[in-house]
């Protein structure tokens, strides 16, 4: 009982990764996974969270030990580090958002059935109302209400597995055959799918951010150990509902020849159809409305993280470190990242998957790196040796490192050969 209270003090950085990470590489990857390629995808999602999983623990370990965020990390590293990862960043501010965003605004114009707008302005409506949220709420409301939703969906995707696998199969249309997995097709949809499985590695730094936030609501930072406990139940939460995900996918889907659409109000339609099949139309709305909190947090989460990272890269790399603590710093970030997004967003015609392929895709070739980044902190005279990660830790991330690079300069060898 005293583990269980101690874990809920301590819920925060843990429950918004978690947040953060169920949305695209779950409600709309790892359903398309296992309607598309089966079970056996259930695979590499597992091999994604387990390679990944040090670059993001790091996160929590450094931030912990040193009372310093991974982005200063990086500084200390020396000049080139922080170059690195603001070109990682910039990268993240020119797609991310704009693919969250677009997948969000598809579910609610299918929750209330909105025809008069186009999808990008309903994306807009959406930003200018998370903008405002963030500007006046901030940290402690992203930890509050984020609580409710996590509980809601986890319960949602429960009963929905729970009765899909009550129920017979999907039945399989004639003649049908599993798409080829090593062709370029399925090559490029398998880097997107560990790109954001559970997500992208550089969110690894806003886990270190939000950390740094909880501590300084709390007045005081928990034993690494609690921290860790803590982090390790929003990752493994993650995993264990894009399994489901998978499931959902594969039970109802596999086999009919239906393709989810790339098109976001008509995947959004076919998401929530695919619940309400197994659980009853009166379920509709309730799974609607959950399946829209889910990317909502998300794209809450992941705005504020992003708007936090950036201030803090244009700190460390101003000469003199000149430190942006007011409010109106992060205020325009938040802005600047809404303004960037839906430019791009509207670039590309609010195009869902080719929004999506592109994130997901430049997330999974900056990965390597960004854990290579990670390592190097924690490894660092930063933290004391016996706050190091062990040999098994430190092999896990090698074999996370070899493998996404391996698996970036295959794909980059079958487009060019």
């Amino acid at each position: 009982m005293n583990k269980l209270k101690t874990l809920i003090k301590n819920l925060g950085p843990g429950l918004l990764f978690a947040s953060m990470a169920i949305g695209t590489s779950h409600l709309v990857l790892s359903t398309k996974a296992g309607a598309t390629y089966g079970w056996v995808m259930v695979f590499p999602i597992l091999l994604a969270n387990l390679l990944k999983y040090p670059f993001f623990e790091y996160g929590i370990r450094y931030t912990n030990v040193t009372g310093r965020s991974l982005i200063e990390g990086y500084s200390r590293r020396g000049k080139g580090y922080m170059w690195v990862y603001a070109v990682i960043t910039l990268f993240t501010t020119f797609t991310i958002l704009a693919a969250l965003y677009v997948v969000t605004a598809g579910l609610l114009a299918n929750l209330f059935k909105i025809t008069t707008l186009s999808v990008s302005g309903i994306a807009l409506g959406l930003f200018l109302f998370i903008s405002s949220v963030l500007i006046i709420g901030r940290y402690k409301l992203l930890e509050t209400t984020l609580k409710f939703v996590i509980t809601i969906l986890f319960v949602a995707l429960l009963v929905t597995t729970l009765m899909v696998l009550y129920k017979p199969p999907a039945t399989v249309v004639e003649g049908f055959e599993t798409p080829p997995l090593f062709d370029s097709v399925g090559i490029l949809f398998l880097i997107s799918l560990i790109g954001w499985m559970p997500t992208a590695v550089e969110a690894s730094s806003w886990i270190s951010l939000w950390s740094l936030e909880k501590y300084k609501s709390q007045g005081r930072k928990p034993p690494l150990k609690d921290a860790l406990q803590e982090f390790n139940t929003g990752y493994i939460t993650t995993a264990l509902l894009a399994v489901f995900f998978l499931l959902i996918g594969y039970r109802t889907l596999f086999g009919t020849q239906t393709e989810l659409s790339g098109e976001a109000v008509t995947f959004a339609d076919q998401v929530v159809s695919i619940f309400t099949t197994h659980i009853g139309d009166w379920a509709y709305l309730f799974i609607a409305v959950s399946a829209f909190a889910t990317m909502f947090s998300t794209c809450m989460t992941a705005h504020d993280a992003i708007a936090r990272v950036s201030v803090d890269v244009l700190e460390y790399l101003r000469p003199d470190k000149k430190r942006f603590t007011k409010k109106k710093h992060y205020a325009a970030a938040v802005i600047v990242l809404t303004l960037v997004n839906y430019l791009v967003l509207s670039a590309f015609s609010a195009n869902m998957g080719t929004l999506v392929a592109l994130a997901t895709f430049i997330s999974f070739v900056l990965a390597p790196l960004v854990g290579y980044m990670n390592l190097k902190n924690v490894c660092s005279k930063d933290l004391p040796v016996e706050y190091h990660p062990g040999p098994g830790l430190r092999l896990l991330t090698y074999m996370g490192i070899v493998f996404l690079s391996f698996f970036s300069v295959y794909y980059l060898w079958m487009i060019l050969v």
